[in-house]
């Protein structure tokens, strides 16, 4: 990569910090939350783009693909931190949603020095997976120039998979291969170059928005609640009972009854409670409904 990485944006001076070092604790918190405060209005200035993410990311997921985060450092690991909470709180299959870093799944836990500079490590990495043309990839770094989000954002293009970039820099490298581009542009950051603070707090932020968005839409919430959280632990099992008294009306016993019958299903249970109807029934109706619960409630 020929990119001079000191012209780019996550690398500049902050003239608002530059003095940072003799502040007072006071201070120091004070300055690092007003930067804070203004990630919220770059990451609005992306939103019709983060939209376009959703839509692309639904579609390929719809049509049975799935979804890939590949990043190096503190971008791959924004990737496993949204990706991992998928499964618990959607009930989605492990594969669906996966996080692809640079140094492979240790580098979660501790620096791969050198991992990230390997580009073509990137194409292998999804070469691996199987990448198809009904993926989609979103390729996640601050800078926007890190060789092995490149290599992999590159090989995905060849594949014919979707893709998406994100990053905190305008005419990104990353971003000459994506459908997609979000280029989320928050300045320079409190420290000079520490892109682990006000670039990765709004690549979370986005990334929270597009998993969350896919999910609604694909019919995994009934109002505002997660009815199709998987019920794997005590604190799950009594959110799920929760939200079948809060949707239906009915009591503690009943509720929980009702999710025994239904293998701990929110869905079906909530269905079977509304419609009259037993969880075979009521499975049925989800089914030709693609899992959308207003729906089934009301199909004759």
């Amino acid at each position: 990569m020929d990119t001079n990485i000191s012209a780019l944006l996550t690398e500049q001076r902050n003239p608002r910090t530059m003095t940072i070092d003799q502040m007072s604790t006071h201070d120091i918190v004070s300055v690092i939350h007003q930067e804070d405060r203004s990630v919220m209005e770059a990451v609005y200035r992306v939103l019709p783009r983060v939209e376009e993410a959703v839509d692309s990311v639904y579609a390929s997921l719809k049509k049975g693909g799935r979804l890939f985060y590949v990043g190096a450092g503190t971008s791959g690991r924004l990737g496993f931190v949204d990706a991992a909470e998928c499964p618990p709180t959607y009930s989605t299959p492990p594969e669906l949603i996966q996080a692809v870093i640079a140094g492979g799944s240790g580098a979660v836990f501790a620096a791969v020095e050198g991992a990230e500079d390997n580009e073509a490590q990137g194409a292998a990495d999804l070469q691996e997976r199987g990448l198809n043309a009904a993926d989609v990839v979103i390729g996640i770094a601050a800078s926007g120039r890190t060789p092995y989000v490149v290599g992999a954002m590159q090989y995905a293009q060849d594949r014919g998979a979707a893709t998406v970039s994100l990053t905190c820099n305008d005419s990104s490298a990353i971003s000459r291969f994506a459908d997609v581009k979000i280029e989320v542009l928050v300045g320079p950051e409190v420290v000079t170059g520490s892109t682990r603070m006000k670039a990765a707090t709004a690549h979370k932020m986005i990334l929270n928005t597009i998993s969350t968005s896919v999910m609604i839409r694909l019919g995994k919430v009934y109002e505002n609640l997660m009815v199709d959280l998987n019920a794997s632990n005590y604190k799950l099992q009594e959110r799920a009972r929760g939200i079948v008294m809060s949707i239906t009306n009915v009591d503690y016993e009943t509720a929980s009854s009702t999710l025994a019958v239904a293998d701990q299903e929110v869905k079906t249970a909530i269905v079977m409670l509304e419609a009259g109807l037993s969880a075979k029934e009521a499975r049925e109706r989800l089914e030709r409904t693609g899992g959308l619960v207003r729906q089934a409630i009301h199909l004759h």
